[in-house]
């Protein structure tokens, strides 16, 4: 992904996996909290993530 590391595009796609889900959807949770959508929460964090 342009203008991210490796490093964290790993570690989100772990953690998108660990939550039960994957890059696309969480990303869309994210865009949909962030411009306001009717209901949009952000996304649940998986427990014991990589960089914790």
């Amino acid at each position: 992904m342009r203008g991210i590391s490796d490093e964290l595009v790993n570690d989100f796609d772990a953690a998108a996996h660990a939550a039960g889900s994957d890059r696309s959807n969480i990303t869309r949770q994210l865009w949909e909290w962030y411009v306001g959508c009717p209901g949009a929460k952000l996304p649940d964090r998986p427990a014991g993530g990589a960089r914790e």
